[in-house]
């Protein structure tokens, strides 16, 4: 099929835009460097009529051997300040933006509330898709909005903080809303004097020992020592971070498990639920540092997921069943994974 848009590439490989380094291909791929290309695309019969997925930096995606149809890369940059006032200042990054980079960006600015999200790989756009969360912080608690096109036609939307629907690791982008949108600008609102959130984890400790500053600069480096400790880094070996979600169960489930396992991790959430820590969950299963062919759990952290070498989709998915099927047989708790499968 013949492809009118002189931006369009054909079987690209997408093992250096997919940070479990999987061997994908794309049968289309168009870099998104300005969302009046989507609109262009609207009167091109041939692109108009394909699927699409929206790529953003691919660290919490599992791709299958060929991604059909058209996968938009996108590349707006940017950053800019809209407004601001004595306690505030609102923020406003292209979503092609390497989300780690931008967070330093806005420390180094004197700005707090993203300190708890670094060295989180990924980029901007892809950040309230998941609502991505680290040490006791999501991202839904300093979004203030973004701008979102629609993929069929490229008209764009505003959506607000109440509008992308927030919950655990999820948003509207992917339920009722998902594949429907790319996620262009996100406005985020950092506070001036805004306080520290440095209670969950091994954050407090890290403070300490490394005798750093209680400034936001200095959480985002106490964050940095740990999760560089724990986690290994996707330029070295091929992982999509934390890959199963910790499972939220009702008080009384988690009192008998911890009647009946005394160290489980648990953290209470609002209505009473309580979260319980996956990664204690699939540790106590025997998974961590356990391999299933050219996967395994990380010998460091057992709820992330990471690829020796020479991994595919289904290796991926034989691992992830594995370690489900065992905690659900011996906690009577089920764990879903994190990342979207394509």
């Amino acid at each position: 099929m013949a492809i009118s848009n002189p931006g369009v590439r054909t079987d690209v490989d997408l093992s250096p835009f997919n940070t479990l380094r999987l061997p994908a291909r794309a049968s289309r791929l168009l870099t998104i460097a300005d969302p009046a290309q989507l609109a262009d695309m609207a009167g091109d019969g041939t692109l108009a009529a394909m699927p699409r997925n929206v790529l953003g930096g691919g660290s919490n995606l599992v791709l299958p051997d060929v991604v059909d149809g058209l996968t938009l890369q996108v590349g707006i940059i940017g950053r800019r300040v809209i407004a601001e006032d004595d306690d505030a200042v609102y923020v406003a990054a292209g979503a092609g933006e390497v989300w780690h980079d931008f967070v330093m960006w806005t420390l180094a600015q004197g700005w707090g509330g993203l300190e708890n999200l670094a060295l989180i790989p990924g980029s901007v756009g892809a950040a309230p898709v998941q609502n991505i969360g680290a040490y006791g912080v999501e991202v839904k608690d300093t979004l203030h909005s973004l701008t979102a096109y629609r993929l069929t036609d490229g008209v764009g939307r505003e959506f607000t903080n109440a509008d992308c629907r927030f919950a655990y690791r999820d948003s509207v982008f992917k339920q009722e809303e998902a594949g429907r949108w790319l996620i262009a600008e996100v406005v985020f609102k950092l506070s001036k004097t805004g306080a520290l959130q440095t209670g969950y984890g091994d954050i407090e400790a890290e403070l300490n020992t490394a005798g750093l500053p209680r400034t936001p600069a200095g959480v985002a480096q106490a964050v940095i020592n740990v999760r560089q400790r724990k986690l290994p880094d996707p330029a070295l070996i091929g992982n999509a971070g934390s890959f199963f979600k910790n499972p939220i169960v009702p008080a009384a489930q988690r009192d008998a498990l911890l009647a009946e396992y005394p160290k489980l991790v648990s953290y209470p959430m609002p209505g009473g639920a309580y979260k319980l820590a996956a990664g204690w969950l699939i540790e106590q299963a025997g998974w961590k540092g356990r391999r299933l062919g050219p996967v395994g759990m990380y010998e460091k952290q057992a709820l992330v997921l990471v690829n020796h070498g020479g991994a595919q989709r289904a290796d991926v998915a034989a691992l992830t069943e594995a370690v489900q099927a065992d905690v659900l047989a011996r906690f009577g708790v089920m764990i879903e994974s994190e990342p979207v499968w394509w």
